[in-house]
């Protein structure tokens, strides 16, 4: 049986002050699982590892509780496999994330069972600043940098959706990517 590479994208920990969890006890907190080759990366839940089993309800239950219990109240993931990842960056919709200069861009995960179209439903665009685009399991948003304030997007907290998704800005996805798969410059700089 071969390892499977998981990447866990941990909803709402360190942010604004609350559900503060170092990087380096997450990561012992995740060999003591017994997962294995764990990388954290950046202090927003981002943590990258290998594991035998591959029902993802089991692995995504077992860290839940873990976490749980370790913070003392609910913490939610979406768990996606390096090839999946592969597909959030390789079908990104055509020149996201290529012009930096003048939008933000945003990928939104979705928590099982949340799907694409629950979300688009939720989710308004302002014409010229927003644009919003369905993947498999994950939602890609851009916004116009220069009128980020008009954005409809920072409304998403007022959803009924918000609590089962996690969001991570580009450049964070695509380093994510690469992290899994030991590549580097799978996107250069513009």
């Amino acid at each position: 049986m071969e390892k499977i590479k998981y990447l866990a994208l941990l909803r709402g920990l360190n942010v604004g002050g609350n559900n503060v969890i170092k990087m380096d006890r997450l990561k012992t907190l995740f060999e003591e699982l017994h997962f294995t080759d764990v990388v954290t990366y950046i202090q927003s839940g981002n943590v990258i590892f290998n594991d035998f089993e591959e029902d993802r309800v089991k692995v995504s239950q077992k860290i839940e509780d873990a976490l749980s219990g370790q913070l003392g109240h609910k913490i939610t993931m979406a768990l996606l496999t390096s090839s999946e990842m592969k597909d959030v960056v390789a079908k990104r919709p055509e020149g996201f994330g290529d012009d930096r200069a003048r939008y933000k861009y945003d990928v939104l995960f979705l928590i099982a069972p949340l799907k694409p179209a629950d979300v688009i439903k939720e989710l308004k665009a302002r014409a010229d600043v927003d644009a919003i685009c369905p993947g498999e399991k994950v939602l890609y948003i851009s916004r116009l940098t220069s009128a980020l304030t008009k954005s409809y997007f920072s409304k998403i907290t007022e959803t009924s959706i918000y609590r089962n998704v996690t969001i991570r800005n580009w450049n964070t996805t695509v380093k994510l990517y690469e992290l899994m798969n030991n590549r580097t410059g799978f996107f250069t700089e513009t």
